[in-house]
């Protein structure tokens, strides 16, 4: 699957979902997650809240680039639960996103490829209530010039529209600008342009 460097799909708050099949019920949580530590705080809120349920498995994907991730299927026959789960991540191009889902066993088996379809079905009722939103990948930069200079900055800024994260006027002026990374190219050949312009490179 080709990568679209410039913009990804995430979902904006938690949602749930409950899927039933024999007895067994499976509620599932789509989550917006963008570090690993906040997966880990919610998985271990979700297992102390839902410490009776006979499963708590789990998928999550991180970073526009869509690299980070993992498959959990806490107990349930190896393949039918966290691979599922992720497959549905996938299907919906989604990043920066946890999905949880509770299995309460209802007594009867399901079989390997009914724990496939269930917990694929959970996950994609979840993607389905919440609300999926595509946001830009940013870049920021950072540049000194001299006050003369301060309006040939300004008709880049305005032409080219970048965010302004921060500025300072004194002997020299700094400023601090954000904008997607599709258009940075020409923002920075544009204002490496004017006189004087020092551009810093950003430490990630």
């Amino acid at each position: 699957m080709m990568v679209n460097e410039d913009t990804y799909k995430t979902i904006t708050e938690i949602s749930e979902a409950i899927y039933t099949e024999k007895r067994s019920k499976f509620i599932a949580f789509a989550i917006p997650v963008q570090t690993l530590e906040e997966i880990k705080s919610y998985l271990e809120q979700y297992q102390k809240k839902y410490y009776d349920a006979r499963h708590v498995c789990y998928a999550y994907m991180l970073g526009h680039e869509r690299k980070d991730f993992r498959a959990n299927d806490n107990g349930e026959p190896s393949g039918t639960a966290g691979k599922p789960i992720l497959g549905q991540i996938n299907s919906n191009e989604l990043t920066d996103i946890l999905i949880i889902v509770v299995r309460y066993f209802g007594g009867i088996k399901l079989g390997t490829s009914g724990l496939i379809v269930a917990y694929k079905a959970a996950a994609a009722e979840a993607i389905a209530s919440a609300t999926i939103i595509e946001k830009t990948v940013d870049e920021e930069i950072t540049l000194s010039f001299e006050y003369p200079f301060m309006n040939d900055v300004m008709r880049v800024v305005k032409e080219e529209e970048p965010e302004i994260l921060n500025q300072s006027y004194d002997m020299d002026c700094v400023m601090t600008l954000r904008i997607r990374k599709s258009a940075m190219p020409k923002l920075r050949a544009r204002l490496e342009k004017v006189e004087t312009a020092r551009i810093q490179e950003d430490e990630e």
